[in-house]
């Protein structure tokens, strides 16, 4: 992964996003998209790193990656997840609450007042802490559940204007 990260650094965030091994090159135009491709693959090739043609999914309008459904307009949770989701039963572990807020860190920025609402079982996998399941964590492991299978869907932004986002990170939560 470091690898491929500092061999596709020129391009990560541009029009490429690298998770392990798996790349996906994206594009607003089809004639951007052969522009990307090409860039993409000419770097591989001279750091003779090469891709499988029949592992390559090219020219597609929509596509699952890491757990999510993108195309042109909107990012989604893929369904797959939210059956996932749905049968997932109380965490009995302080493992299986790592376990199950791992996957729903995976899809926090969809979560109003995920770091809140997850507090109560972050708690729960400290060291040192016992593992006490009560009213306040089922409440938070159901609520984080419901949130995630009505996740809502993201629109992408359109237009060649630059967006500036601001934040206020200070205080107990995100």
């Amino acid at each position: 992964m470091d690898l491929m990260n500092r061999v596709c650094k020129p391009y990560l965030d541009k029009f490429v996003i690298m998770f392990i091994d798996d790349i996906l090159i994206y594009s607003k135009t089809q004639e951007e998209h052969v522009e990307h491709l090409r860039l993409d693959l000419e770097l591989l090739k001279k750091e003779k790193l090469y891709d499988k043609f029949s592992k390559c999914e090219l020219w597609l309008r929509e596509v699952q990656f890491l757990g999510h459904v993108i195309n042109g307009i909107r990012i989604h949770v893929d369904s797959s997840r939210i059956e996932v989701v749905k049968n997932w039963k109380a965490p009995r572990t302080p493992i299986e609450v790592r376990s199950f807020l791992g996957l729903a860190r995976c899809y926090s920025r969809t979560i109003e007042n995920f770091s809140k609402i997850a507090k109560s079982l972050n708690i729960l996998t400290q060291k040192g802490k016992t593992f006490d399941w009560g009213e306040e964590q089922e409440l938070a492991f159901q609520t984080l559940k419901d949130k995630l299978c009505n996740a809502p869907v993201l629109a992408l932004l359109e237009g060649p204007e630059d967006f500036v986002v601001y934040c206020d990170a200070f205080g107990i939560e995100l």
